[in-house]
């Protein structure tokens, strides 16, 4: 059976991490934008990373710009961007594609995983997302693909998916099933 730990990735600087790293930690995978309107999550991320770091959980940053062109620039400005808007201190990796033929591999394996987990409608967004998704394609919901910026997996200690996030999804709902897994 699969884990996360099977995979390495890029760096912001291009070089090669095996998420081996990360082996015993609670994670949150997450696709990333710097110009999307749920790109002030990256302060709840943030959040969430310093109060529960010390107990072994560790939100994993991947720019991609494959949503509306949402993350332009690059791997070090898009870096340099979280780090004075938001004071992101958690791992950042080098801008990915997570959909698509040439999706990194991590991502591919994330959505076999776990699949569209659907939207909360009472975030202000999700109605405008359900349009314009189901205008593009009517059966989307029903495609396990990542639907748009900041869609979270929750990784357990031992490297499996356990959950998967809309950007819609409340950080408080993140949060109480991150405190149960660092519990295990």
């Amino acid at each position: 059976m699969k884990t996360i730990y099977d995979f390495s990735v890029k760096g912001r600087k291009g070089e090669q991490v095996s998420l081996k790293e990360y082996n015993g930690e609670v994670l949150l995978i997450v696709n990333t934008a710097t110009k999307c309107g749920f790109t002030p999550q990256y302060e709840e991320l943030e959040n969430l990373y310093k109060k529960y770091r010390k107990e072994g959980f560790v939100v994993l940053d991947f720019p991609c710009n494959q949503f509306g062109q949402q993350a332009p620039g690059t791997d070090e400005s898009i870096h340099e961007f979280c780090k004075l808007n938001f004071g992101t201190e958690f791992p950042r990796f080098k801008k990915v594609k997570v959909n698509g033929e040439d999706a990194e591999p991590l991502f591919q394996w994330l959505r076999e995983e776990k699949g569209f987990a659907g939207w909360d409608m009472e975030h202000p967004i999700a109605h405008i997302l359900d349009d314009m998704l189901t205008k593009a394609d009517p059966d989307y919901k029903e495609k396990n693909d990542i639907k748009w910026n900041f869609t979270k997996f929750l990784i357990n200690k031992k490297g499996q998916v356990v959950a998967r996030y809309e950007p819609t999804t409340k950080m408080e709902v993140i949060e109480k099933a991150v405190k149960e897994l660092l519990k295990d």
